[in-house]
This record gives structure tokens, C-alpha cells and sequence, in this order.
């Protein structure tokens, strides 16, 4: 059985179309990664998916299950980490984990073995009161509350924004045990990196979804070549790249300007035209597209 499939599911907030015709599919084990900016439309198709909201059309089934219709079937077998901190700040660690296993009928032995390598960082702060923990320790015990009733399907809203680092590793890490499981994964992010640790990917715009599939099928499919160009003025530089017609794109990435060109070939011609130009640069070295330079790509095709 397919866990998840979504057909054409839209939601509008007053003039604001927060979502537009979204379909796609989820298998067993596999660990999604829904990847765009802020106000992309991710919370929202969350909450759809998880029935906090119903969508002004279209149609998703869980595990089988209808998502109107059979929306209390899919919430006992879904785990959920919403993109803010949800626990109980006033209970600890311990009392959080057990009163969420007790909702859903379960012990925390039972389970046990799926969120070990989590609780195990948590147990010498078991008795601290959920609010007292930082940021990335907060995630970590949200993460064993949604897993202590070994869902079929888990959401984690953007789980890493705000955590450090080291955190965020590591909750990576966990997540792709969970494969071992057989647990599904979607994880939405704005962070464009991460999405190179997941099975298969979705970019999301404006309530769109602008393509999904393997990070590298993705990079594969970019239509162009990119070049670094290293320079000391950068605002200079993008200045000087506006009467190059053989530029298909170009953007500050960094301490760097990217450049894309049709052709390997046309690679003398930007460094002919940047010398005439009287633009001091660097150097210019040809890179592979990135995740966010694919993004920014097909965002672009969207908008012609």
C-alpha cells in the first residue's frame, strides 16, 4: 500500500492562494523532504495532511484512509512535529513522554527501541520541565512524543529551524534510521542543504509545486552550465553582467556571483567581456548546480 497520495489539493485564504493544485506520492520507508522558503505554502499542506484544515479541493489518502472522511483513523496512525515547540512547557521531560504514549493507548517499553538513540541524549534531563530545555533538546523530546506510538507516517514541520548546528545533524541522523523502521518521513525545510539527505524532494513556491524528485535527478536536469565568478565588488560585477546577452542567468551567491551560460563555450566570451568591461575579478571556475541553483531555476521558468 502507497502511505500517501495527493491529488490537486488547494487551499485559499481569503485573496491569498496558499496552495495550488498540489499532487504527489510518498512510498513506505522513503523520507521526503518538501523544500522551500518561507511562506512557500509548507505549513499549510501540513496541516492539511494532518487534518488540522481541509482543503478547498482536491484529494489525499493516508495509509489507505480518506482524509475527510476517515480523519480519525489517520490521526492514531500519524506522528506529528509542528513547526512550533507543542509540548507541555510545565511538564518534564518524562511526564510529556508518558501522558503522549498514554493518548495513544501505548507504553513507552513498547516502543522503546525506536526512540532510544533520542531519549537516551534526553534521560539525564528526564525530570527538567520541557521549557527549561534549549532549542535543539526541545525538538529531540518533540521527536520521541511523536514516535513513542511508532506511527506509520511522520510529519516534521521545518524540525531544525532555530537549532544549532550539531542538533541538526543529528536529528538528520535519527531520521534516516527511521528508514530501518519502515517508518515513512515527510520533513519540510527552508534550509536548501538538507534536501540533499532525502530520499526524494518536492520544491515548493507560492503554494506550487515546482518539481519533485531525487536530489540527483534534480541537479541532473538543470538546464545550463554555472560559473563562479570570484570578485572583491560584487555590486560592480552584477552591474557589469546586465549587457551580457549570453548570460541565461546570474545571481550573488555568497561572496561569489553565479553565472549560467547555454554552452561550456561561451566561457571565453564572459571572461572577454568582463575584461572589457574593466570588472576585477578573481577567478572563474566552473561549479555543479546546487539544490537552491535548480530552485531558483525552475522558480524562474514558473514565473514566465
Amino acid at each position: 500500500m502507497t502511505p500517501m497520495e495527493i491529488t490537486g489539493i488547494s487551499k485559499r485564504f481569503g485573496e491569498t492562494q496558499a496552495l495550488q493544485d498540489i499532487s504527489f506520492s510518498i512510498e513506505e520507508g522513503e523520507l521526503f523532504g518538501l523544500i522551500g522558503p518561507d511562506g512557500a505554502g509548507k505549513s499549510t499542506l501540513f496541516n492539511v495532511l494532518v487534518t488540522l484544515i481541509q482543503p478547498d479541493s482536491g484529494t489525499a489518502k493516508i495509509w489507505g484512509y480518506d482524509l475527510i472522511k476517515d480523519y480519525k483513523k489517520i490521526r492514531q496512525i500519524i506522528g506529528y512535529l509542528p513547526g512550533r515547540f507543542s509540548l507541555y512547557g510545565n511538564l518534564s521531560c518524562q511526564e510529556n513522554l508518558e501522558f503522549f504514549a498514554k493518548l495513544y493507548g501505548e507504553s513507552i517499553d513498547k516502543n522503546y527501541k525506536l526512540i532510544a538513540p533520542i531519549w537516551e541524549q534526553l534521560y539525564p534531563f528526564r525530570n527538567r520541565k520541557a521549557s527549561a530545555l534549549s532549542g535543539g533538546m526541545k525538538q529531540k523530546l518533540a521527536l520521541c512524543c511523536a514516535l513513542v506510538h511508532k506511527p506509520v507516517i511522520l510529519f516534521l514541520d521545518e524540525p531544525t529551524t532555530g537549532v544549532d548546528p550539531v542538533s541538526r545533524r543529528e536529528l538528520w541522523d535519527i531520521l534516516t534510521l527511521l528508514k530501518t523502521e519502515k517508518i515513512t518521513v515527510l520533513v519540510s525545510t527552508s534550509y536548501m542543504e538538507e534536501a540533499t539527505l532525502c530520499s526524494r524532494v518536492g520544491l515548493i513556491q507560492f503554494g506550487k509545486l515546482l518539481g519533485s524528485n531525487t536530489p540527483i535527478q534534480i541537479q541532473n536536469n538543470y538546464k545550463g552550465f554555472i560559473f563562479a565568478v570570484h570578485t572583491d565588488s560584487i555590486y560592480q560585477l552584477l552591474q557589469g553582467l546586465q549587457d551580457f546577452k549570453h548570460a541565461q542567468d546570474f545571481y550573488a551567491a555568497g561572496q561569489q556571483v553565479n553565472v549560467v551560460l547555454n554552452h561550456l563555450s561561451e566561457e571565453q566570451l564572459l571572461r572577454s567581456y568582463l575584461e572589457t568591461a574593466q570588472v576585477e575579478i578573481k577567478n572563474i571556475t566552473q561549479i555543479q548546480p546546487t539544490i537552491e541553483d535548480c530552485f531558483i531555476q525552475l522558480m524562474k521558468i514558473e514565473d514566465k
